[in-house]
C-alpha cells in the first residue's frame, strides 16, 4: 500500500475536475498525499537540503548526543522502552523568530527564507482547491485560519528536524503516534531513510520517500473546519538505527484568536455540527498537555472552556 502522489500541476489544465477530485479522495480516505510538479524548484530543493544537513553537522549534533534522550538511553535497562522522549533533534523557524535562527551555517538563512517563502504560496493553492472540493468559496479556509481578517494574522511555522541513527531504534520512537493541531501541514521529508508512517484501516503505512515531493496532511483545524468531511490522520516516524533522516515540516496554523469551528455552507438540517466552536489558541493549550492521546478527547475539553 503507497501513499497516494498527486501530480499538482494538472490542476491548471484540462485535468483540473480529475485532479481535484483525486485530491478530495486523497483528503477524505487517507488524510496524507504527496504532491510531485508543486511548482517550487529542484535547485531550491537541493539547496534546502544541503543547508538543512550541513546546519545539523555543524550547529545542533553536539548538542543532540547530550540531550536527554540520548542519556535515557545509556541510563534505562536494556529491556525498558523509553515513553516520554523521542528520537528527534528539532528547531522552529518563523518570521518571529529570526534572530535566533542558525547563523553559523553559510547559506543558511537565505535559502529558508526563500523556501518558506515558496512553500506559504504552495499552501494557499492547496488551501484553495480543498475550498473547491468543499464547495466553499474562495479563500475561506485561509480567511477562517486569519481570524476572519484580510490581514495575515495566521502561523506559518518551519520545524527542521533530524533522526540520528539510534543504537537501540526498538526502545524509542523517532516521534510518537500523533495528529497535527494545525490546518495544512506541508512536509519536505528525506528521499533516502523511510520511516514516516501513517495510520490507515488499522495498519502503519509507510510513506514512501520519493524525491523532491511535498507531503500534504491535515491537521485537526481541518477537520473541525470541514465538519468530519476530511480527518487528521494519526502518524509516526520510527528510529532508525542507519541513516540521518531530514524532515522540514511547516505548517499554516490558524491565529491564535481565530475562531474555528464547521464551516456554516457543510451544515444543513440533517447535519449538526460534530465539532465544537473553539478559539484556537484554547485548543493549542488542551494540544500541549495531550498531543500523544487520542484527540477526540481534546475536543470535547476545549468545548468545555
Amino acid at each position: 500500500m503507497a501513499i497516494p502522489v498527486i501530480d499538482f500541476s494538472k490542476t491548471e489544465g484540462e485535468e483540473r475536475a480529475k485532479t481535484l477530485a483525486e485530491i478530495a479522495h486523497c483528503c477524505q480516505e487517507w488524510g496524507f498525499f504527496q504532491l510531485v510538479n508543486h511548482g517550487i524548484s529542484e535547485e531550491l530543493l537541493e539547496r534546502v537540503k544541503k543547508v538543512a544537513s550541513e546546519c545539523y553537522k555543524v550547529e545542533r549534533e553536539a548538542g543532540f548526543e547530550e540531550s536527554e534522550v540520548v542519556k535515557k538511553l545509556k541510563e534505562k535497562q536494556s529491556d525498558e522502552r523509553i515513553e516520554d522522549f523521542d528520537w528527534e533533534d528539532v528547531f522552529l523557524l518563523t518570521d518571529h523568530n529570526a534572530q535566533e535562527w542558525p547563523s553559523k551555517t553559510a547559506g543558511f538563512k537565505e535559502t529558508m527564507e526563500e523556501y518558506r517563502s515558496e512553500l506559504k504560496k504552495l499552501a494557499m493553492r492547496v488551501m484553495e482547491a480543498m475550498d473547491e472540493n468543499l464547495g466553499l468559496p474562495k479563500g475561506y479556509m485561509k480567511r477562517a485560519f486569519n481570524g476572519g481578517e484580510e490581514e495575515e494574522e495566521a502561523f506559518f511555522g518551519t520545524k527542521v528536524s533530524h533522526y540520528p541513527p539510534c543504537p537501540e531504534p526498538e526502545r524509542v520512537a523517532g516521534l510518537r503516534a500523533h495528529t497535527d493541531a494545525g490546518g495544512v501541514i506541508l512536509l519536505f521529508q528525506d528521499d533516502e531513510v523511510e520511516s514516516l508512517q501513517i495510520l490507515k484501516d488499522g495498519e502503519w503505512v509507510d510513506v514512501q520517500p520519493l524525491r523532491n515531493a511535498i507531503v500534504i496532511n491535515t491537521g485537526d483545524q481541518v477537520e473541525v473546519l470541514s465538519n468530519g468531511r476530511y480527518k487528521s490522520v494519526w502518524h509516526r516516524i520510527l528510529a532508525t538505527p542507519h541513516g540521518n533522516r531530514g524532515s522540514i515540516a511547516s505548517f499554516y496554523n490558524p491565529s491564535t484568536t481565530a475562531t474555528i469551528q464547521p464551516a456554516p455552507q457543510l451544515l444543513v438540517e440533517e447535519v449538526h455540527p460534530e465539532y465544537p466552536s473553539f478559539v484556537f489558541g484554547d485548543y493549542m493549550s488542551v494540544y500541549a498537555d495531550q498531543k500523544f492521546l487520542p484527540k477526540e478527547p481534546r475536543f470535547r475539553a476545549v468545548k468545555a472552556l
